[in-house]
């Protein structure tokens, strides 16, 4: 039976969700847009699985499947708000309901460019590759598998222009087999052909590599507007793509990597393509400054003459290819014997006096300036206290709701700059012209939190 008439517009499932419109339809059922009534009429996405409801096996399965997809808690995946098991016309029924982001996929944004002659740059696609892999850092770390990576699987959100990663391919391989076999036919693989590697098509093997497979083929197809099969060359098992176009080196490489043929030979986790992006010399800036990050903001800031380097802030997001001029360490003055604590993090630079073993990496002389006489500033004093109180609640709040650092101050950070472009490139630090830099941002920070514990809300 055809549920299209019954789920018209403004028809209503279980007199909750009112239907707007049809989104698209698939193997599986249709795919609405539906305002929630018991939510003020926030809107929503109602995505229908009505084979799986034939298959008791099946849909045991879909129900763990789900469970897990509910619990997963990132400002870049819709959040699934239940499962729906509903009666349509005297047949049964099933709907995953989860958030509506509202934007276009990267499929339909790539269209849109070519109708002008464009593609995405080898800047945008970097981009895009950092503000993705901490997503697959996130869900792979839940021991899952997206499975369907691929632009139109991707949508630009309008409110913040973060990509969204939607459509789990778990959820969509049970009810695959949950079809297939009430057909009588045999059982296949989920996934998108030219997109997903061949141990996946093939055999049905998952793993973290197969995913990042699916992004550097995402990332081709963005930089030169070509679909997978005109730059796959099946008989040598290769990927023809640099007659296409033109990148950096290290981008190339990286690439390459993700694309290889066996599995075993490609990188083995998101965190691991993220370090090879980096340019070699910030990764090993980068893992100096590591080994000082800390989260505990203890004690305070003295106003003296014992001098202890810190570090500027280099905002992130930019291709680490073309930053310049990058300034490791800098003077500021300290006073007692506690060794300081640095907070590099992508989004802000902390600082606080704590009382460990701990010393900085050893650094050369620096001539000796003869002291100038002290004034007390309780002024500064007090909103140097007031900041690191700030910041050191902002943390407590990520810790209490589970969000894993970087992923947190990433975020925060792509939020900053999309609401204030005119600093992007421009290096935070501490000194007191860029206070008001640093409120805006912790309110930025702060915004973002309370979205978060209200729901995830974007």
């Amino acid at each position: 039976m055809s549920n299209s008439s019954l789920l018209a517009p403004g028809s209503s499932l279980e007199k909750r969700y009112r239907i707007i419109r049809e989104l698209g339809r698939g193997g599986f059922g249709r795919t609405y847009l539906a305002e929630d009534t018991n939510r003020y009429g926030e809107q929503c996405v109602l995505k229908e699985f009505s084979p799986v409801v034939h298959s008791p096996k099946a849909s045991e399965l879909f129900d763990r499947e789900s469970s897990i997809l509910y619990s997963l808690q990132h400002p870049q995946i819709p959040r699934f708000r239940e499962l729906l098991r509903t009666d349509i016309g005297g047949s049964k029924a099933l709907f995953l309901v989860q958030d509506y982001i509202k934007g276009q996929t990267y499929e339909e944004i790539l269209i849109s460019r070519q109708q002008q002659g464009k593609n995405f740059s080898e800047a945008e696609v970097t981009q895009l590759l950092f503000q993705l892999l901490p997503v697959l850092e996130y869900i792979h770390s839940k021991k899952l598998i997206h499975r369907d990576i691929s632009p139109d699987n991707i949508i630009q959100h309008d409110a913040d222009k973060l990509p969204f990663l939607i459509d789990f391919g778990s959820v969509k391989q049970i009810a695959a087999t949950a079809l297939f076999q009430s057909k009588g036919q045999s059982d296949t693989a989920i996934g998108k052909q030219g997109y997903s590697p061949t141990e996946q098509m093939h055999q049905g093997k998952v793993s973290p590599a197969s995913d990042l497979y699916a992004l550097a083929v995402t990332a081709l197809v963005l930089l030169t507007g070509k679909k997978p099969q005109k730059l796959y060359d099946v008989n040598s098992k290769t990927w023809d793509w640099r007659t296409r176009v033109s990148v950096s080196q290290n981008l190339g490489m990286v690439l390459d990597r993700m694309l290889a043929d066996r599995a075993g030979d490609r990188y083995q986790s998101a965190k691991e393509v993220r370090e090879a992006l980096k340019d070699p010399k910030l990764s090993q800036i980068g893992s100096i400054i590591s080994q000082m990050v800390t989260m505990n903001f203890v004690g305070r800031p003295f106003k003296n003459t014992t001098q202890t380097p810190a570090s500027n802030h280099t905002p992130v997001n930019q291709n680490p290819q073309i930053v310049k001029n990058i300034n490791i360490f800098k003077l500021i003055p300290w006073k007692g014997l506690a060794s300081l604590s640095v907070v590099l993090l992508p989004g802000m630079l902390a600082f606080s006096v704590v009382k460990t073993g701990f010393t900085l990496p050893k650094l050369p002389e620096l001539p000796k300036f003869p002291e100038l006489p002290q004034f007390p500033n309780t002024s500064l004093d007090a909103d140097l206290d007031a900041e690191i109180a700030r910041q050191e609640k902002i943390g407590k709040r990520r810790k209490s709701l589970n969000i894993e650092q970087d992923i947190f101050y990433t975020q925060v950070d792509e939020l900053f700059y999309n609401k204030y472009p005119e600093l992007k490139g421009r290096t935070l630090t501490e000194k007191p012209e860029d206070a008001e830099i640093r409120q805006k941002w912790c309110a930025v920070a702060e915004d973002f939190l309370d979205k978060l514990e209200k729901g995830g809300q974007f």
